[in-house]
């Protein structure tokens, strides 16, 4: 991924938006966890790490041939928490919550505001492609929200 078509696709992406948030690059998420983005509600800021966006990107798809189209789905996720209206609500249910359930159902809550937001900003991204993304990234909080009795 070329660093100037990635500055790109960020400033298309900010205009689309409209919200104020800025982004920065790195190449690793700190941690060893494989995240490819991350927001930042108390610094209005999106990280974007690209080595791990390109290596969800080959684990996903088998090749590196949709790595910009794939980062760019990442950042629509990430500007669609900075976009949320209800997500420093949400956060605070999620920190304040007793039951471990409803905080699983939270934070499923909290993607599914962010991936709906992706739709919107993206209309022109390919349905199966941005779906697959989706599916694969929701998996685990559908998974934990599926068993009452699952704890954490």
């Amino acid at each position: 991924m070329k660093t100037k078509q990635l500055e790109q696709c960020i400033e298309e992406l900010l205009l689309r938006a409209d919200i104020g948030v800025s982004v920065r690059l790195e190449k690793k998420f700190p941690g060893g966890r494989m995240v490819g983005g991350k927001y930042n509600m108390n610094t209005h800021t999106i990280t974007m790490y690209t080595d791990v966006i390109q290596a969800q990107c080959q684990q996903m798809f088998g090749s590196l041939e949709r790595a910009e189209d794939y980062f760019a789905v990442v950042l629509a996720h990430e500007i669609g928490h900075a976009a949320d209206p209800e997500l420093r609500v949400l956060s605070e249910v999620m920190d304040e919550a007793d039951d471990p359930y409803l905080r699983r159902l939270t934070a499923l809550r909290i993607e599914e505001n962010a991936w709906n937001y992706t739709l919107n900003l993206l209309p022109e991204a390919e349905s199966k492609f941005i779906s697959i993304i989706i599916d694969e990234s929701l998996l685990a909080y559908r998974e934990k929200v599926q068993d009452r009795t699952v704890t954490a």
